[in-house]
């Protein structure tokens, strides 16, 4: 990560205009590991016609997502890091954050474009963003999506990856997946919801949305406790890449 920008994302703060634009538009977060199945619930979510897609800004390179390389405008807006460090300098995040060593954000003109529409701003996020947009707003919906258990979730990454991956880079995401379970298992920032099957999933956050009832985590919950017992596991067993 280059010095420069590092030392921009350690001190940047968005403008008073931003926060009070995220204080007046509905905003859902989609938080979750890799292969939860943030993106197919987001999609869902989607076809209701209620809700606007947040692509937000990335310095990584587009990868291979279900055997189709990723497009910019679509999943990303791929940026390179000049690009980046002007947007900082600007003040043109919401939030931006580094992720597995690139910086990942949604920019300013995204949440205003869904404030425009009278729609809810939706994105699938990191869970070190979430904390940024709590602080404007404690009101902000975060779901923790947890896949049902490590092998249906392996099964997932298997489908979404195939042998694309390395085992370095298969390490760390594990290495991250265990991070962002503590994350929802010692912070109150999220609702978690078992991903089982897609159309119930998307259904239960229509219903969140609509009634902003906290529904029953104790699934959730011992689905996240198990999940990372079973990471801790395969991360000792398994031989260093």
């Amino acid at each position: 990560m280059d010095q420069t920008l590092a030392q921009k994302l350690a001190d940047y703060k968005p403008n008073e205009a931003t926060k009070e634009l995220i204080r007046t538009t509905p905003i859902l977060l989609l938080v979750g590991p890799t292969g939860a199945g943030k993106d197919s619930v987001k999609d869902e979510l989607l076809k209701t016609g209620r809700f606007h897609h947040i692509v937000s800004h990335t310095t990584r390179p587009p990868r291979i997502n279900l055997g189709v390389i990723e497009k910019n405008g679509r999943e990303y807006h791929f940026v390179d890091t000049a690009t980046a460090q002007k947007m900082l300098d600007e003040q043109a995040f919401i939030e931006a954050k580094v992720y597995s060593g690139n910086l990942y954000g949604t920019s300013v003109a995204e949440i205003q474009a869904a404030h425009n529409e009278g729609k809810t701003a939706m994105t699938d996020l990191e869970v070190q963003g979430v904390a940024e947009y709590k602080a404007l707003d404690p009101g902000v919906m975060a779901i923790f999506l947890l896949p049902p258990d490590f092998e249906t979730w392996q099964d997932r990454l298997e489908r979404r990856y195939g042998d694309v991956v390395d085992l370095k880079d298969y390490r760390r995401r594990l290495e991250t997946a265990l991070k962002e379970l503590d994350q929802l298992l010692s912070t109150d920032y999220y609702i978690g919801i078992v991903n089982h099957e897609l159309h119930d999933s998307a259904r239960q956050i229509e219903e969140l949305i609509k009634t902003r009832k906290m529904p029953d985590q104790a699934e959730a919950r011992q689905t996240a406790e198990q999940l990372s017992k079973d990471i801790q596991n395969y991360l000792d067993q398994a031989p260093d890449a």
